[in-house]
């Protein structure tokens, strides 16, 4: 069990990975074009905005400088997804989501850029399950995931009102280990740079892998 004076450590830790110059951004900008184009809420009473990410609901403070996770039921996500939250709120764009999916070496700059220190670390989804698909298909569900009709078991998660993702998976055999893969919707690169994409990925990967939410009570 964790306690509330552990999570707001871990909170203000988290916070402390983002530029100063994010909040004071959000800060200068008017609510009602963040809230158009991120389709978020914002609360004039906390002067704090409210974003629906990922089966979750955070609050975004950007006078005080810190963002909060609204449910408990599961650990604090990588610390990279609140960066990935700030971001989104800045930069996102009135854009429909295109329904069409693509991976990381299909973003511009992606082969050169998506290697090396950058590589999407799935195989913190790949080592935990191995080829127990129903251990992977029990913790995508966990998360809100909705079932897709790609790979051996594939589910799309909704991020943020604009970015949805899918985590493809396939068991291992004689020749091939298992492995996992990441895709996003095309429109993706209208609303984050490659950098944040990594960010996202690895929140992703390291949530994906890690044990469940009846593990942690």
């Amino acid at each position: 069990m964790v306690f509330a004076d552990e999570q707001n450590h871990v909170r203000r830790i988290m916070t402390k990975l983002i530029d100063p110059s994010y909040f004071q951004e959000l800060a200068d900008q008017p609510p009602e074009d963040i809230c158009r184009r991120a389709l978020c809420r914002y609360d004039e009473t906390t002067r704090a905005y409210v974003v629906d990410a990922w089966a979750d609901e955070f609050t975004i403070h950007p006078h005080e400088q810190k963002i909060n996770r609204m449910t408990n039921k599961d650990r604090d996500p990588h610390e990279y997804f609140h960066l990935f939250i700030i971001y989104y709120l800045l930069r996102a764009k009135e854009t429909k989501i295109s329904n069409e999916w693509i991976s990381d070496k299909d973003i511009p700059g992606g082969p050169t850029f998506f290697r090396g220190p950058h590589e999407i670390p799935t195989k913190l989804i790949s080592g935990r399950y191995g080829n127990d698909i129903g251990e992977f298909r029990k913790r995508c569900e966990q998360l809100r995931g909705t079932v897709l009709d790609m790979a051996d078991a594939a589910y799309r998660f909704v991020m943020t009102p604009r970015i949805p993702v899918a985590v493809l998976y396939w068991k291992g055999d004689d020749e091939f280990p298992p492995e996992a893969k990441i895709l996003y919707d095309r429109t993706i690169t209208e609303h984050l740079t490659s950098d944040i994409v990594f960010a996202l990925a690895v929140a992703i990967c390291a949530r994906i892998g890690s044990v469940s939410e009846e593990d942690l009570i």
